[in-house]
């Protein structure tokens, strides 16, 4: 008798789909068995929030007593707050005339007669928006910002670069700077170094320092490793190389570094002006506190304007170091400009002429009310449906589960995405949410997250698969993105809080144009990224244009698709948390609380840490998914 007779019977194939379906369908009746039990409802007055803020009012009495604030941080507040005062100081003498002559003075020697022109027309916008000494203010925080950020993160990256143990070491606590939001920048800063510039320019500096220190390292790393070693041959020591050969190499990229390190401080100066740091940023707290968008959007261009001009001004310089062909910029006529414009600062008055200031705050809250009025019905229908379908079933979800299902489904989630480090590494932080006494909230959190980041990743890919295939729409969609990565995060409430009023709607809108641009870009360069042999081939076989996208494109793209969701996230949440102040509430509407209100100190500091732990469990579960093989690779090997 033949083997092939006996042989036993083809294996049953089992689909991919049977596992993750068959523990969904677990989880189901999990919930539906044990729906209300386990939950862990808010409590404004629990015992780790009350401790907190007895604790701030212990450290408050006792500021002036202890070692560590008298011969340590207040010698770093002190220090902070001189750097701070030197450039406000420097600043407001130079008086309009010679702040707009220094600035386009540094602008042509940046880039020329039109950067120059751009920086003139920028700084006086600031007084013809009525908003000169506030915008003097925010432009001294982002300069003493900026530095101290430089100061501390080149050599940190420059030393990150040429080693690469200390890379690992500062790799993970950038990671959490990163994820961190902003609000939770704000409250231990409140405890240790009190309220005010100091305070403002400390918070902005640990927000503005990551990719500092990343850029340069990165920068350290490409430098041609022939170059080195021809140094090293040459008899010169690492000393030497380093500042003769490597850092000089670097320098274009470096540039790059600066220019991030400014555009991240921009976005963070009007946040800490929670914490009374001076600038532009209390005249759009009052607004949004005030639901005026005339109050706001003075204050919100003026930033934008300052951050297209250093934008435009880093970037230049930045092509200048890269391009040596562009010749050297003209000195005379830029110590001409700023000769001429000190000069006419020191013989005018000092402040910008009223005469000059153009008020249009009366107009823009009459054309927001006709907006609310003329969309009420398109506006209303929106947020309702959002509501009823999406966030409201949702957050019945998360809330009325008990807290160990929820904890057991996104260990099982990140296991079966990102592995098994990443998804113990979320579950510790689910259960120190838990622990914190801010479970309820954190859900209420997630969900409005959850929605966000789906429509962010929606609209993600309609937009980016459309520029990866028509060269033309990149092309118009290009100049909105910058604008839109330009712009700092508070801007973008400003449509938002015009078109929805105060609720979690407007929040979720806003996170989605501020999340948006960088998921375009990721997954327009997954896809323009697949081989054109590839795709060559897909359609010499006859594949349709929908057959080529789905079936080889976007799986080949899938590594740039999930680093855009992981980016997605992490920036959703962010700009969530900031939607506490338009009525998102939950997790962003605590830490407000806090800050605005001394006896609720300990919740909006608990809320900061639990904003932290949320970002980082959403960011373990995204964070490893480009790495781990898809199944069928992993049945090969």
């Amino acid at each position: 008798m033949s083997t092939t007779a006996v042989s036993a019977p083809a294996r049953l194939r089992i689909p991919r789909w049977a596992a993750p379906a068959g523990v969904a369908i677990l989880f189901a009746v999990a919930y539906l068995v044990f729906r209300g039990t386990g939950t862990l409802p808010h409590d404004k007055e629990a015992p780790q929030f009350l401790a907190v803020t007895e604790l701030r009012e212990w450290i408050d009495d006792h500021r002036n007593e202890s070692p560590l604030f008298l011969y340590f941080l207040n010698y770093i507040r002190l220090f902070v707050d001189g750097v701070y005062t030197f450039f406000q100081t420097a600043l407001t003498a130079l008086n309009w005339p010679g702040l707009i002559g220094v600035l386009a003075a540094l602008a042509w020697l940046a880039g020329g007669w039109r950067i120059a022109l751009l920086a003139a027309a920028g700084v006086g916008a600031f007084g013809v928006l009525g908003l000169w000494q506030s915008s003097v203010d925010t432009l001294a925080l982002v300069a003493a910002s900026v530095l101290l950020s430089l100061a501390v993160g080149v050599p940190l990256g420059v030393w990150a670069g040429l080693s690469a143990r200390v890379r690992r070491v500062l790799t993970p606590v950038l990671d959490v700077m990163q994820i961190m939001p902003t609000f939770a920048y704000l409250a231990p800063l409140v405890l240790f170094f009190h309220i005010g510039a100091p305070a403002g320019a400390i918070a902005t500096m640990i927000y503005s320092i990551p990719p500092a220190i990343r850029i340069t390292a990165l920068a350290v790393q490409e430098v041609s490793a022939t170059a080195v070693e021809a140094s090293a041959s040459l008899g010169a020591t690492r000393r030497q190389t380093l500042f003769k050969v490597q850092l000089p190499l670097a320098r274009p990229t470096m540039a790059l570094a600066v220019n991030q390190t400014i555009m991240m401080a921009l976005s963070m100066v009007v946040i800490a002006n929670l914490i009374s740091a001076p600038g532009l940023g209390g005249d759009i707290i009052r607004g949004l506190s005030r639901a005026q968008v005339g109050m706001m959007l003075p204050a919100g261009l003026a930033i934008v304007v300052m951050a297209v001009v250093l934008d435009r001004m880093l970037m230049s310089v930045a092509r200048r170091q890269a391009h040596a062909s562009l010749g050297r910029p003209d000195l005379a006529v830029a110590a001409a400009l700023a000769v001429a414009g000190v000069a006419a600062g020191l013989a005018l008055p000092a402040g910008w002429p009223a005469g000059l200031t153009v008020t249009f705050a009366g107009a823009v809250n009459d054309a927001v009310r006709w907006a609310e009025t003329t969309w009420y019905p398109v506006t209303t229908f929106v947020k309702d449906l959002t509501s009823a379908f999406l966030l409201n079933p949702l957050e019945g979800l998360l809330t009325s589960a008990p807290w160990w299902l929820v904890a057991l489904a996104v260990l099982a989630l990140a296991w079966r995405l990102s592995g098994v480090r990443p998804a113990l590494t979320a579950l510790g932080c689910l259960l120190a949410i838990a622990l914190l006494g801010v479970w309820e909230h954190a859900m209420q959190t997630m969900t409005t997250v959850a929605v966000a980041v789906l429509v962010t990743l929606v609209v993600g890919l309609l937009l980016g698969v459309a520029a990866a295939r028509s060269p033309r729409w990149s092309a118009v969609q290009r100049p909105l993105l910058d604008a839109a990565q330009t712009m700092p995060a508070f801007v973008y409430l400003l449509p938002a809080l015009a078109l929805f009023e105060t609720t979690r709607f407007t929040a979720i809108f806003a996170s989605v144009i501020y999340a948006a641009p960088p998921v375009v870009r990721l997954v327009e360069d997954g896809i323009r990224g697949v081989p054109g042999t590839v795709v060559e081939a897909a359609a010499a076989a006859g594949s349709t244009p929908g057959q080529l996208l789905w079936k080889v494109q976007l799986p080949m793209a899938r590594r740039a698709i999930l680093l855009a969701a992981n980016q997605g996230i992490v920036m959703t949440l962010a700009m969530v948390v900031v939607g506490g102040l338009v009525g998102a509430g939950a997790l962003g509407y605590d830490v407000v609380v806090g800050f605005s209100q001394r006896t609720d100190f300990g919740m909006g500091f608990v809320a900061g840490i639990a904003t932290v732990l949320l970002g980082v469990m959403l960011d373990r579960i995204t964070q490893g998914a480009d790495r781990r093989p898809s199944p069928r690779k992993r049945k090969r090997t």
